[in-house]
């Protein structure tokens, strides 16, 4: 038992140094573009009383325009050389691009996490005053959890398994799954996929996020790494690249192939389960869950009704209020199938 200790809390440090060394470069950009170019903006248009807010946010902004072009030089030579689909041109694939400028700033992620910290500093004052114990997810074994890389991995997995639940949820109910649709009505699914999503379903996440991180105890550093990495692991699955990780690495972790599988037409929102492979890190929970679903065929993706010739959208703003407009529609179709079964019962029992 110690020496396995020991082992995970070498490794522990040597990631700690990793992250240590990246935090403190983004600090330094954080700093000289603060001074040199953010606070004389602030000075000059009279928003000085935001500057210690700005100062934070730039921080997230940094690590957002740093993640995009890391993912853009990795990912974009790979979907050249080795492409699951070839496309004759990449017509609507640029305003997905929009969509991660957007998310990978970070700044709903931000706003979420430290407008509700208050809020849950506040709630566990009061459950430490009723004796009731909050979450230390730190000291579930002490001298390895309390390594910052162990309970980073604590941290990731509990996550991934509430953002498993919320995604599955998205599907399963039609209001909700008529905002996150704008995500599935990508039938050219590249790099930039994984951030196309409703704005209103964006905020759910984000707040989900950000309250199971406070709930569990994140510290706000962490936090940070914790989102930019799993961005940048949910832009690797939808990368349109044919690759697979073998038998076992496909069980590891949700790859190209199998994350592919989820948006298919036909699979990925249909079934019993409204759609397979829900995972949004790990396929443990849609192994456990029964919504597993392991092909090795590229399949087309997009939602069955495209096929049809039913448009989600090809603009930023029209996708956005297409979503309502399906909404709508849908709220009254239910409305009327209510109002209409009364009046059938009513028939129904004249005749009889």
């Amino acid at each position: 038992m110690d020496t396995v200790a020991s082992l995970l809390a070498f490794v522990a440090h040597a990631g700690q140094s990793v992250v240590a060394s990246a935090d403190d470069l983004v600090s330094w950009l954080q700093t000289l573009l603060y001074i040199d170019v953010v606070q004389p903006l602030l000075f000059h248009v009279g928003m000085m009383d935001v500057d210690e807010d700005t100062y934070d946010a730039l921080y997230w902004v940094i690590v957002g325009v740093l993640e995009v072009g890391l993912m853009y030089a990795l990912l974009r030579p790979l979907e050249a050389l080795v492409p699951a689909e070839r496309w004759r041109d990449r017509k609507g694939v640029g305003v997905d691009a929009l969509y991660t400028w957007i998310t990978r700033l970070g700044i709903l992620n931000l706003l979420f996490f430290f407008t509700m910290q208050p809020f849950f500093d506040r709630a566990q004052s009061a459950l430490r005053l009723m004796g009731v114990k909050t979450v230390d997810l730190d000291n579930l074994w002490p001298g390895v959890t309390t390594q910052p890389l162990v309970a980073f991995a604590i941290y990731l997995v509990l996550l991934d398994f509430f953002s498993y639940w919320y995604h599955r949820l998205s599907h399963r109910y039609g209001v909700w799954w008529e905002l996150h649709a704008v995500h599935h009505s990508q039938r050219k699914m590249s790099l930039w996929c994984d951030d196309r999503n409703h704005l209103l379903d964006v905020i759910g996440q984000s707040c989900m996020f950000a309250a199971v991180a406070l709930v569990i105890g994140v510290p706000p550093a962490q936090f940070v790494v914790l989102v930019a990495l799993t961005n940048f692991v949910q832009s690797v699955q939808h990368a349109n690249i044919r690759v697979h990780f073998g038998w076992l690495g496909e069980r590891l972790v949700v790859s190209p192939r199998f994350h592919r599988r989820h948006h298919a037409v036909g699979y990925g929102h249909e079934g019993t389960h409204y759609g397979c492979n829900f995972g949004v890190l790990f396929p443990w929970w849609d192994m456990m869950f029964g919504s597993a679903s392991f092909n090795r065929e590229i399949e087309p993706t997009g939602i069955r009704d495209q096929l049809e010739g039913v448009s989600y959208g090809e603009g930023f703003w029209a996708q956005q209020g297409y979503a309502f407009t399906r909404i709508a529609r849908r709220l009254r179709s239910h409305s009327q199938a209510a109002a209409s079964a009364p009046a059938e019962a009513r028939d129904d029992a004249t005749v009889t």
